[in-house]
């Protein structure tokens, strides 16, 4: 067999290039991938990244200092998305790496996929690399699709247009795009063939297990309406992992200035390690700019709320330079990310399961196991006697509550974005937001300002540098 050879460098070039070959001439700082080990090595990757900026603001739950926003709304991407505005062209904006960083890693997970069997090693190691590989390109995969096409809508779906499927490890081909309703297809078979494959005890935290393979495999079902199954993968994760932190042993504790036990790689909740910024200082410094709620949202929360009381903050000296006081948004305490307390914003924790098992149930019509499952998650974010909702009376009832929370518990990344997509397709739950801004500047026109729920805004442009290199990546609005 050929010694593959290679440089995370290389990798990241060759994912988006697809022209370059590997050499055989070792160089300084490489690996050589010689055996089923080496390749098992390559699934772990500590440091993950999707940065958001190409999205973020298009939602009703983030907020930004103006003046980031002023002279900048046809400028920049934060500018374009908070304000709403459809007439300028994104396409020749950057992602900041977003879409790269996604096919990078299916690159990596092919490359493992289809080299490890003929590679020396246990049986045994080719078969778990092999799952471990399929279920981060399922990830992938499915976080593409979510951002760059429209959302999974079973009317349309087998025509809309969605992403480049890469299913083997290939430097020369030119992809085309296939279908949203293809992109979810292969997703699903390929966890489907491989969760039951991943160890409920992985060698380390950043290799897939079997309690996050079920609970991606949960929300993809989910995220396709298949609520049976979303329901059945998401109690399988839960019987393996359903720790919740109780946010009232933190704020009994001294809160997280003093209470660290769940900083760093400790935090119990977290089935998946993954960032919105490429390392530890870069993820803290992506908060400053992207750790604001929005007055709405901060209006959402109960007095008793542990998540806001504990996290949040609008007062203090040391937060003028990234938020407007006054505006009636809250900006995340900053010292809290990763030193203090893990909080994964892209990565899945068990809190998420949850919800996604309390959503299922509530689209299958039980109201009561999805008010169960409501009610165990706000019994350890809540402080006090009265945590527990009163389960409604109608779906609808009970959805909107679940929406709820899970805008306050899952914070930052892709799941709002996400959500609004998805709820957007029903028009029981579709949502028009409004923004009036700016509110502190008085040397500026307030104005409000509108998103429809199927507004072009919501599909992402393909960057401009993978556009360049494919011409079948045509933008899906």
């Amino acid at each position: 067999m050929r010694k593959i050879i290679y440089t995370i460098s290389a990798i990241l070039i060759t994912a988006v290039s697809a022209c370059d070959s590997y050499v055989d001439i070792t160089p300084k700082g490489a690996i050589t991938v010689d055996s089923a080990a080496t390749y098992y090595e390559m699934i772990t990757q500590p440091m993950r990244c999707y940065y958001p900026s190409s999205f973020y603001l298009l939602s009703d739950d983030y907020w930004a200092k103006e003046s980031n926003i002023i002279g900048m709304e046809s400028q920049s991407m934060d500018g374009i998305c908070f304000t709403f505005n459809e007439s300028v062209d994104r396409s020749i904006f950057s992602d900041n790496n977003l879409y790269e960083n996604m096919y990078s890693d299916i690159l990596r997970s092919n490359l493992v996929i289809s080299n490890i069997d003929e590679a020396p090693g246990q049986e045994s190691v080719k078969t778990l690399a092999k799952a471990e590989a399929r279920v981060m390109r399922a990830w992938n995969h499915f976080i593409a699709v979510n951002t760059f096409a429209k959302a999974y809508d079973p009317s349309t779906a087998a025509s809309d247009g969605g992403v480049c499927i890469m299913d083997h490890y290939s430097l020369e081909e030119t992809p085309v795009k296939s279908t949203v309703a293809e992109v979810y297809d292969f997703v699903i078979n390929d966890l489907e063939e491989s969760v039951e494959l991943l160890s409920e005890e992985p060698v380390n935290i950043y290799h897939p297990n079997k309690a996050y393979g079920y609970g991606l495999l949960a929300q993809v079902y989910l995220f396709h309406r298949d609520w049976e199954k979303a329901r059945d993968a998401a109690l399988k994760s839960l019987a393996i992992n359903s720790t919740l932190i109780d946010y009232n042993e933190i704020n009994d504790n001294g809160g997280i200035a003093r209470y660290r036990v769940y900083a760093d790689e400790n935090n119990p909740e977290v089935l998946s390690y993954m960032w919105m910024a490429s390392g530890w200082t870069a993820e803290q410094a992506t908060y400053y700019r992207y750790g604001l709620i929005s007055p709405e949202l901060v209006d959402l929360f109960e007095a008793e709320d542990l998540r806001y009381s504990l996290f949040f903050r609008q007062t203090g000296s040391t937060i003028g330079n990234y938020y407007d006081f006054g505006s009636g948004s809250a900006i995340w305490t900053l010292a809290n990310t990763t030193a203090r307390f893990t909080y994964m914003a892209v990565g899945m924790r068990t809190a998420e399961v949850y919800l996604t098992l309390a959503e299922a149930y509530a689209r299958l019509g039980d109201l009561d196991n999805a008010a169960k499952y409501v009610n165990e998650l706000r019994a350890h974010r809540l402080t006090g006697s009265s945590t527990a909702i009163t389960t409604p009376s109608t779906v609808k009832e009970m959805m909107d509550k679940i929406i709820l929370e899970r805008r306050k518990e899952l914070l930052f990344g892709f799941h709002r974005f996400f959500d609004l997509k998805r709820f957007n397709t029903e028009a029981e739950y579709a949502k028009t937001i409004t923004r009036v801004f700016p509110i502190v500047t008085t040397t500026v026109e307030q104005k409000t300002y509108t998103l429809s729920p199927d507004s072009k805004l919501y599909i992402v442009p393909f960057p401009p540098s993978a556009r360049d290199r494919n011409p079948n990546l045509t933008n899906n609005y």
